[in-house]
């Protein structure tokens, strides 16, 4: 009967970067796009784009914000001391281009041990070069713990084991690769699954930020 004076539940407030939110938009240069395009792994990227989730990662003294959108493609910003236009470090628009089942065990553990961390990645044909360096052949897969937030309220936390490798392509720019072994908890049983992405690398003047 006191139902009348039942507590509101105070909703989670997602990250923002730039203004951007969930349920925000962003457009990309139509005309790079076309430019591009025809040397890109994905095939007919979109220019405009919808947010419907947010995950966030803390490396280092740095914020990286992951804008997933409802069309399998996600806007990564990183900044540093902020989170205005001056304080952004790299802006990139990633597409996913392939995510694998790792429930086998020894196959997760080959993947993080041999496969990750090459000096090269070839796919479709294409040979991408491994960007961040290490003194040994091999580079140990970069750990990142990522926060994500829907656009229902729900919260979710993922460990990601990551690298990053790109290939020039026309126009003074590249194309990006970025592998990631991910793992999450889920009714008490662990998860695991390989996620391949394939991104652009973006300026400013090269994507219109809607609020």
């Amino acid at each position: 009967m006191f139902s009348f004076f039942k507590k509101k539940e105070t909703p989670v407030e997602t990250p923002k970067c730039l203004g951007l939110g969930i349920g925000h938009s962003f457009e990309i240069d139509s005309l790079f796009l076309r430019l591009i395009s025809p040397e890109l792994v994905i095939e007919e990227a979109a220019t405009t784009y919808i947010i419907s989730a947010v995950g966030v990662v803390e490396i280092e003294g740095t914020t990286m914000y992951r804008f997933y959108t409802d069309d399998d493609a996600f806007l990564q910003i990183v900044v540093q001391g902020g989170t205005s236009a001056e304080h952004v470090l790299d802006v990139k628009l990633f597409h996913y281009y392939q995510t694998r089942d790792m429930s086998h065990k020894p196959s997760w553990e080959s993947l993080l041990n041999e496969k990750l961390g090459t000096p090269e990645y070839a796919l479709e044909g294409h040979t991408y070069q491994r960007v961040w360096e290490s003194d040994t052949d091999y580079h140990q897969p970069v750990h990142m713990r990522e926060a994500t937030y829907d656009k229902e309220g729900a919260t979710s936390t993922t460990d990601q084991f990551t690298m990053l490798f790109e290939r020039p392509i026309s126009h003074d720019t590249t194309e990006s690769l970025f592998l990631s072994a991910e793992e999450s908890l889920s009714h008490d049983n662990i998860e695991r699954c390989f996620v391949l992405s394939t991104g652009i690398t973006l300026t400013p003047t090269q994507i219109t930020l809607h609020g």
